[in-house]
Parts: structure tokens; sequence; C-alpha cells
């Protein structure tokens, strides 16, 4: 059973920065994808950015491109996520999860999921 442990969220001005991280087990993730995600108070989850592990390519939401960076670790089964320039609002609760297959931004294609961790952004 593939499990999701993220880490690395706290509090942080605005202009600061973070690195999330996800760290994978139970499965081959040779052929998955790797998303984050994340999702405000009132809100719908919304998609971050997203990797597929073997290759190594990216896409990213419009809201964060350019100051998120996704990576990942095959040596460690990790996933980062690099957040440069935080604005308030970026203040979530930030999810990694995972699916077989190739990158989605939907939240629907993913099939696992982590507990997220809390990301503020203070002004």
């Amino acid at each position: 059973q593939v499990q999701l442990v993220e880490s690395g969220g706290g509090l942080v001005q605005a202009g600061g920065s973070l690195r999330l991280s996800c760290a994978a087990s139970g499965g081959a993730f040779s052929s998955y994808a790797m998303g984050w995600f994340r999702q405000a108070p009132g809100k719908e989850r919304e998609f971050v950015a997203a990797v597929n592990w073997s290759v190594g390519n990216t896409r990213y939401a419009n809201s964060v491109k350019g100051r998120f960076t996704i990576s990942r670790d095959s040596a460690k089964n990790t996933v980062y996520l690099q957040m440069n320039s935080l604005k308030p609002e970026d203040t979530a609760v930030y999810y990694c999860a995972a699916r077989d297959g190739y990158y989605s931004d939907s939240v629907y294609r993913y099939d696992y999921w982590g507990q997220g961790t809390q990301v503020t952004v203070s002004s």
C-alpha cells in the first residue's frame, strides 16, 4: 500500500521560503506521477505542481509558476516542493498525491494522498 507523508509546513512571512517534503513508500514509483495540491479554508482543493517520476518533467499552476519548484530524489523516494516569494494567498493545507501514470492537474486522477501539512503566510 502506497503511503505518503508530508513535512515542512509552518508559518512564514510574506516573501519568505519554505520547502515541503513528501516521503513515499510502498510502491514502485518509477511509473508514478507525484503532485502537490493545496486547499484553503472554504475553497476546493487545487493543483499546484506535478512531476513524472521517471522522466522528471514538471507542470505548474499559473499562480505558482516562477516561484515554486517541484523535484524528486529517487534514492530517498521523496518529492519536494520549494516555495519562494510566498504570498498570503499561498496559505493553505498542502497535500502530496501519487498516481500510477502520467501527471495530471486533476484531483480525481490521483489515487493516493498524504495527510497534509499547513502552510501559513503572514502579511
